[in-house]
């Protein structure tokens, strides 16, 4: 079988098993990215309302039902559907109907909460708008499905590109997809969220800093770093910005070197750079412009329990307090479960020792989690949706680390142009 084959064969696989879970995966994010696809669908109001909460019901129920069939106490009772469909909807329709009738009605989302609040979602129609086709064709449940697996398996094969472009062999960068489907990462990337889809246009990003600097497509690879920066605009536009400033950092830090060595800092290098420091600028610009929530409204919100509260008078203080005790607990978990540390360190090592200038730029790319994480210090966002970026260091990095451990062992076939070239002499 050819390659294409076998990575179709991964992605299906993969597909197959997410059919296990269909419904329980949203989180309290969901139902403001489903109002807006639903709005974006050309439903009123109140018919958007009323079909994202029966969506966000039957999930509950759902859960509700299965968790109770194996309660050791309670798996004999009756079926709880009903009474927790009939008591979620009770509170749904008590947090949207008073603001409905207030004239909350701006927007595409439905006011579940406060204005100030909802505004972070209106800044976000990149996700909602890719929503729009599935949940018209497959309604709401099975729409969402749908979308978290194609954005899924997007980037396995995405995961998988980078190391064929990587020049890493067809069974290790099939490993790679395999890692990104397993890890943290496939399962976040299936929640209806938009994180997905940020994993995703990352890696398109870094793919196309490979192809620049590894496969001498200088035009086709900035192109598609600056597409995914435009589009990562349009999904979180905060993503956007760490990005970019990742991307430029990287290739400010690779320069130096070089000219300390008394090279070049080399052409490709400096373009990656000017590319992310471009899209980084016009980040700003454009978020200002369209008057996008800014670090302030952020910090609020972090602060006030979602506006629940009286605002702040000075709130960095507070943030720089709540930053340090959340990074001492997050190093004290890591070292009680230090699966996601291990993974990191052979993912750098195996980005800075066999990926080149190249795994620099993955590094950059994979410390957005860490910057995304920061301005939210909270340690029960959902199992670290926040940080998820930062597994796409180990989906990559550990294939490359692999390579030369495998080459040596196992006799693997020449793959490319270059590899035949070298199995030939």
């Amino acid at each position: 079988m050819r390659p294409r084959g076998w990575v179709l064969v991964v992605a299906a696989v993969f597909a197959v098993l997410q059919l296990a879970n269909i419904t329980g995966r949203d989180t309290p994010d969901t139902k403001n990215y489903l109002s807006y696809a639903l709005s974006l669908s050309g439903g009123s109001k109140r018919g958007v309302a009323a079909a994202t909460i029966d969506y966000v019901c039957a999930s509950q129920a759902s859960t509700a039902r299965r968790g109770q069939s194996v309660h050791v106490v309670h798996f004999h009772r009756p079926d709880p559907t009903d009474r927790v469909t009939a008591e979620c909807r009770q509170r749904e329709w008590g947090h949207v109907e008073p603001r409905l009738a207030a004239g909350q009605t701006g927007g595409h989302t439905v006011p579940y909460l406060e204005e100030r609040f909802m505004r972070i979602f209106e800044a976000r129609p990149g996700y909602p708008a890719f929503l729009v086709p599935f949940v018209l064709a497959f309604g709401a449940t099975w729409g969402l499905w749908a979308a978290g697996v194609v954005i899924a398996c997007a980037g396995g094969v995405l995961a998988f590109l980078i190391l064929r472009t990587l020049s890493v062999p067809v069974p290790l960068a099939l490993t790679g997809q395999a890692l990104y489907y397993v890890l943290p990462s496939g399962t976040t990337a299936m929640r209806p969220m938009t994180e997905g889809l940020l994993m995703a246009l990352t890696l398109a990003a870094v793919w196309g800093c490979a192809l620049v600097l590894r496969a001498g497509r200088a035009r086709a690879g900035l192109a598609l770093v600056a597409g995914s920066l435009l589009a990562l605009f349009a999904v979180k536009h905060s993503q956007a910005l760490f990005l970019g400033l990742c991307l430029a950092a990287a290739g400010a830090l690779v320069a130096l070197r070089r000219y300390r060595r008394g090279r070049p800092p080399g052409r490709d290098v400096l373009a990656i750079a000017a590319v992310g420091l471009s899209g980084a600028v016009l980040t700003l610009v454009l978020a200002r412009l369209l008057h996008y929530p800014t670090v302030s409204d952020s910090l609020q919100d972090l602060l006030t329990g979602h506006f629940a509260r009286p605002d702040r008078p000075d709130p960095w203080p507070e943030f720089w307090q709540l930053q340090g005790n959340f990074w001492v607990e997050w190093l004290r978990r890591q070292a009680w479960e230090p699966l996601f540390a291990a993974a990191l360190g052979a993912g750098a090592w195996g980005a800075l020792r066999r990926g080149g200038v190249a795994g620099v730029f993955l590094v950059a790319a994979a410390f957005t989690g860490f910057l995304t994480q920061a301005g939210h210090p909270d340690i029960n966002i959902w199992g670290g949706r926040l940080i998820v970026l930062a597994w796409l260091l180990p989906v990559v990095g550990v294939p490359l680390l692999l390579g030369p451990v495998v080459r040596g062992r196992v006799a693997l076939p020449a793959q490319g142009h270059a590899d035949r070239a070298r199995a030939s002499h």
